[in-house]
Formats: C-alpha cells, sequence, structure tokens
C-alpha cells in the first residue's frame, strides 16, 4: 500500500465531514435597517457627477493619509520631543532645589540665581514662604501642561503651580519648599517642541498644491466625458453635433468618442435611406390613390360611388397615418415653440366646438423643441380631450431644463390597466377613447414616439376634473 493510499481514506473523511460543516449564520437581523437606512443617507448626500466623485477619490484619501501622518506625528514625535524637554527642565530645577536644600547658608541665594541663569538658562527667584496660588483651569489642546506636571510630580514630589498659558514664550513654575517657594521662569521652547507649526504647515500647503495639480489634470480627463454625455444627450434631441466636440482624452474615452460619431453616421444614414424610401412609397401610393379619384369623378353619381369615394378618402387618411407613424418626426430640426401661440389655438378651437377650455403658461413661453412635432403631439391631445370632454384644462411649465404640459378633461376616461395599452400600434378601445377618429389606433403610439425621441415620454393619470390627464414630459 503506497503512501497516497493510506491517505487517501481520511482525506476522504474529512471531506465528508467538511460537507456537513456550517458556519453559523451572524445576526445581522437587527443591523440591516440601520445599514439600509445609513446606505441611502450617504446616497443621497454623495455628489452624482463624475467630476466631484474623482475628486472625492482623490481627496479623501490624501486626507486619511494626511490624518494618519498627523497622527503619528503628535503622538510620536512631539509627544516625545515635549516630554523629554519638560524633563531636562524638571531636572534642573530639581537640581537647583538640591542647591537650596545642601546650601542653606547663602541668604540672598545669589550665587543660585547665578548659576541657574548662566548654566541652565533659568530665571529663578527664591521667595518668602507664601501660599501657591489657586490652581489654573487646565488648557484645552496644551500637551505642555500634562507633561510637565507630570514631571515635577514624579521628580520633585512636592506641592508646585504652573502656569504655561500666560506669556507665550515663558512658562512660570512655582515650587513649595520648607522654608521657601521657588519660583521659575523657563522658555517655552526648553520644554515645548515648539515648531511643530512648520511641519503642520508644509504638510498642509503640499496638500493643497497636490490637489491644486490633482484638480487641473482631472478637469482635463473628465471634460472630454462630458463633451460626449452633451453630444449624445443632443443627438437624442436632435440637435446637431457640437461645433466643438472632437476626439480627444484617454484613450477609452477616444474608443467611446469613436464609436458614438460611428453610431450617429449609421443611424443618420438609416433615418436618411427610410425617409427616401417611405417619401417614394407615399409617392407610388398617392398616384394610385389620385387615379383611382380621377376613376371615381367621372363615374355617374350613385350610392355605389359615394361608397367608393368614402373608401378611397378612408384609405388616404389611413396611409397618411401609417406613414406618418413609420417616418415620425425624425427628420425635423430642433427650433423656437412658442406655447401661447399655439394655446391660443387650442382656445379658437375650443370655442368653435363650444367647449370650455382653461390655458396656463408658467415660465418661459418659447421652448427648444421639434416644432412641427411638439404641436402635433399637443394637438392630437387636445383634439381628443375635446371629442370626449366638454371641459378642458392645459397647463404648461417649464422648470429648469424640463418641460411639462398636462392636459385634462372631464370625459369617461380610461381604466388604469388600459392605459399602457392604449400606446401600442394598432391598439383601440371600442368603449372608451382614442386619438384617431378614424380608428388606425396609432394617435397616442404616434404621440408618444415623438415625445421620447424628444428625450421624454408621455404619462396618463386621472384628472382633477373627472376625467384622463395626459402629462407630456421633455427637455426644452
Amino acid at each position: 500500500m503506497t503512501l497516497l493510499d493510506r491517505i487517501r481514506p481520511g482525506s476522504e473523511a474529512i471531506t465528508r465531514g467538511l460537507r456537513g460543516f456550517r458556519l453559523p449564520a451572524l445576526p445581522l437581523g437587527p443591523l440591516r435597517g440601520p445599514l439600509r437606512r445609513g446606505r441611502r443617507f450617504f446616497s443621497r448626500r454623495t455628489p452624482k457627477g463624475l467630476y466631484a466623485r474623482s475628486l472625492i477619490i482623490i481627496i479623501a484619501p490624501m486626507v486619511l493619509l494626511q490624518s494618519v501622518v498627523a497622527f503619528v506625528f503628535m503622538e510620536r514625535h512631539w509627544q516625545t520631543v515635549t516630554q523629554r524637554l519638560s524633563t531636562a527642565v524638571v531636572q534642573d530645577i530639581a537640581a537647583v532645589i538640591d542647591i537650596i536644600d545642601t546650601y542653606p547658608q547663602d541668604a540672598d541665594f545669589a550665587n543660585v540665581t547665578r548659576i541657574a541663569r548662566d548654566a541652565l538658562r533659568l530665571n529663578v527667584l527664591v521667595l518668602p514662604p507664601e501660599p501657591l496660588p489657586a490652581p489654573a483651569p487646565k488648557p484645552f489642546f496644551n500637551i505642555l501642561d500634562g507633561i510637565l506636571s507630570e514631571e515635577i510630580t514624579n521628580q520633585i514630589n512636592r506641592p508646585f503651580w504652573i502656569d504655561t498659558v500666560g506669556e507665550s514664550r515663558i512658562v512660570e513654575i512655582r515650587i513649595q519648599l520648607p522654608d521657601h517657594v521657588l519660583r521659575v521662569f523657563a522658555p517655552r521652547n526648553s520644554a515645548y517642541a515648539s515648531n511643530t507649526h512648520i511641519f503642520l504647515l508644509w504638510m498642509v500647503g503640499t496638500s493643497l498644491v497636490l490637489l491644486l495639480i490633482a484638480i487641473l489634470f482631472l478637469r482635463n480627463q473628465i471634460r472630454p466625458i462630458q463633451k460626449l454625455a452633451e453630444a449624445a444627450d443632443g443627438f437624442g434631441r436632435g440637435q446637431p453635433m457640437p461645433p466643438d466636440f472632437r476626439v480627444r482624452g484617454a484613450s477609452e474615452v477616444r474608443r467611446a468618442s469613436l464609436a458614438f460619431i460611428q453610431m450617429r453616421d449609421r443611424i443618420e444614414r438609416q433615418i436618411e435611406q427610410r425617409t427616401q424610401m417611405l417619401n417614394g412609397v407615399s409617392h407610388d401610393l398617392r398616384t394610385v390613390l389620385t387615379r383611382f379619384r380621377l376613376q371615381l369623378a367621372i363615374m355617374e353619381d350613385s350610392e355605389d360611388r359615394r361608397e367608393l369615394e368614402h373608401d378611397v378618402d378612408e384609405m388616404g387618411r389611413m396611409l397618411e397615418g401609417y406613414l406618418a407613424f413609420a417616418k415620425g418626426e425624425a427628420g425635423e430640426d430642433v427650433g423656437e415653440l412658442d406655447l401661447e401661440r399655439v394655446f391660443a389655438k387650442f382656445e379658437a378651437d375650443a370655442a368653435l366646438n363650444g367647449v370650455a377650455i382653461e390655458t396656463d403658461v408658467s415660465g418661459d413661453p418659447s421652448v427648444t423643441v421639434r416644432p412641427a412635432g411638439f404641436t402635433r403631439i399637443l394637438n392630437n391631445l387636445v383634439a381628443n380631450a375635446m371629442r370626449h370632454g366638454s371641459r378642458l384644462r392645459v397647463q404648461a411649465r417649464k422648470d429648469g431644463r424640463w418641460l411639462t404640459v398636462s392636459v385634462e378633461d372631464d370625459g369617461p376616461g380610461i381604466a388604469p390597466e388600459q392605459r399602457d395599452e392604449v400606446f401600442k400600434p394598432f391598439v383601440r378601445l371600442d368603449e372608451a377613447r382614442n386619438i384617431d377618429a378614424g380608428g388606425t389606433g396609432l394617435g397616442l403610439a404616434i404621440a408618444r414616439d415623438i415625445a421620447r425621441s424628444h428625450g421624454g415620454d408621455i404619462l396618463l393619470s386621472d384628472s382633477s376634473l373627472g376625467g384622463l390627464k395626459a402629462m407630456v414630459r421633455v427637455p426644452a
């Protein structure tokens, strides 16, 4: 038996044991709600733009790194240096106290004062015994006060009073001796690492310089992406290519820009070919219908002739509807449309049909759309509302870069479960309403197609008047 044969049975047993082993599930149930709310909170408050998010990606690690460096410096370097300087100053004070205790015959302590001044850089005064001042309030964020107090307690272990927040360049220390009070004035830089601000200034300065360089380079990298997004948005709205758009930026952005240009060219060629084909088809079919009308014109007036003329007219109208649906308004250029003039026409039509109408335009009445296509949307919706209602309300509101037009009536409306169906081509509602009077079932389909070609959409809902509310929302 080989070694492998000896190991294999044990391995299989181990494998079977591991298959049956399951790690205990972590009790995350109570935490899911707070985690989900926290994620939504940060998601709502974080910027959505690529430029701002890229800046956060650069700034956040830099701030984190600088914070860690500053903390390590404060914790290790600054505190260590201050600790050693304070230890040295307290040792010098302890030496002065030792001299005073050893040679008490020096009544005026002139030699002690001279030695402390010349050798230790301390201004020392030996005062008569008196109570120490009341403890001063502890300074906020002053590392010197805590370290110096700790060193005096450890090395001298006598009652003391210190003032580290008075004169900015001087630290005052008072030590209670058995028969005197030792008052010491020490330079702050002898007990404190006072040049730390230089490091902080260098750190902040270099961070700002690096951040400025990053912003400049990042802006140059983001600008081609923004231009590509603007060109794509304009193409969706039927606008021409921006004159300053060109392939530039990083290699990935260049490939995306080149792919967009090629896609735009292919779509424009397809639209042009389709338009030419539809023009040819419509010309040939209209020619045939014209021959039918000429042949009917030379026929004697009869009931059969009138029925045939009605059928030919119906065929022509249906042909126009089918061609309009197939062609759409893609070939129309974007231009300015005055909504007040369009609404005035609606008021005149309502007066002729005996329908009450309310119109309102909020904001700038001049909008940038495909004028013929957008006018056709409104004409279809208003005509449909007039056909099924006796009271209309047409409102337009331009809010920022969005235009919203709502058409409401008091007619029978459309059931909620059928509102999506009426936008499908060739679908008619027998008992409800449809835009096409002749029954091709293309009115709402054409209207939604034109709205979506503008980058918007049409939504149906209940009206406050009791009927149907059709809302058109497009960028303008």
